[in-house]
């Protein structure tokens, strides 16, 4: 079996008798994208800078690709590491291509290659503009082009499209895909949660420094409890006053001919079955899951409930 690429096992870190992290237990493989979520002091940017090496953890023990990163000895493979920091400030008098120039020769990779890199991000026409002149979205596909170089095998990525417009995001999230499906192990920090949802295969939501929940959305929805709603639309020629299906319990009548049912995740397959069977021709089903956002309040609700 292929080693993670990132492990932490019972990582604790203090700051001022507070915890930051407490006892947290982590793992990113290999083409893996992980979403981190929490809100501002749940300890995302605490546990970027323990994979970093920039800080040490007062116990627990921590391993990116293999070695201790706050060791010595781990230089090498923090070469492997790609960064992209929340808040980017670079040199407003150089040009976008000699920034990347600059970051490639301390990284010891092929100045030649920053081109390609440019043009990944949509930057090769402003590559010899300074950039001072540049839009946040503009010197945001920098910070991501520099935290390409190199061909790294780990990306940590802390709110990495702030400033990007729609369509930008897209091309971004393109780029993560075809970086993963690479073998690159992704590290998401991001306060935008509605874009997560179908661009992480696992999300780990923190909450004062511990682990809430780790697993897939589908995962993350079970352990909310939320339900889920269904909107049938029937194809009857008149307006049905009041649902005949008896097997269909929890059913409202909405404007005649559609329904709406809300049960729980597990039971929506046999309340399809029993609409599907119902005396009525069936024009439309629609399935409406809880959002990112809307389990991501659950489970802190619940977290912040369970340790009053």
């Amino acid at each position: 079996m292929t080693a993670p690429l990132v492990q932490a096992e019972g990582v604790s870190k203090r700051y001022a008798g507070r915890d930051a992290l407490a006892s947290l237990d982590i793992t990113l493989g290999a083409g893996e994208i992980l979403a981190l979520v929490g809100h501002n002091g749940a300890g995302k940017s605490t546990l970027i800078k323990l994979l970093l090496g920039l800080i040490r953890p007062d116990s627990g023990r921590i391993a990116v690709l293999g070695h201790d990163p706050s060791r010595p000895g781990a230089a090498e493979a923090r070469r492997a590491i790609g960064f992209l920091p929340e808040t980017i400030v670079f040199h407003p008098n150089m040009t976008g291509a000699e920034l990347l120039a600059f970051y490639a020769r301390l990284k010891g990779a092929p100045v030649a290659a920053n081109r390609d890199l440019l043009a990944r991000v949509g930057l090769a026409p402003a590559a010899g503009q300074r950039v001072g002149g540049y839009s946040k979205g503009m010197r945001q596909r920098l910070g991501l082009a520099q935290a390409l170089i190199g061909r790294p095998r780990l990306l940590l990525l802390d709110e990495p499209t702030t400033g990007l417009d729609p369509e930008l995001r897209q091309g971004f999230y393109a780029i993560l895909d075809a970086l993963a499906a690479d073998g690159v192990g992704i590290l998401l920090s991001s306060h935008a949660l509605a874009e997560l949802e179908h661009r992480a295969d696992r999300v780990v939501v923190l909450r004062q420094g511990r682990k809430v929940a780790d697993g897939t959305l589908a995962d993350l929805r079970r352990m909310a409890g939320d339900p889920v709603r269904i909107l049938v639309r029937l194809a009857a020629t008149q307006p049905v006053p009041a649902y005949a299906g008896e097997a269909v319990s929890g059913v409202t009548v909405r404007a005649g001919r559609r329904l709406e049912i809300i049960c729980p995740a597990a039971e929506k397959i046999e309340r399809l079955r029993a609409v599907l069977d119902g005396p009525d021709p069936v024009a439309d089903i629609e399935l409406l899951h809880a959002s990112l956002d809307d389990i991501y309040a659950g489970l802190l609700r619940r977290d912040a409930e369970r340790t009053q």
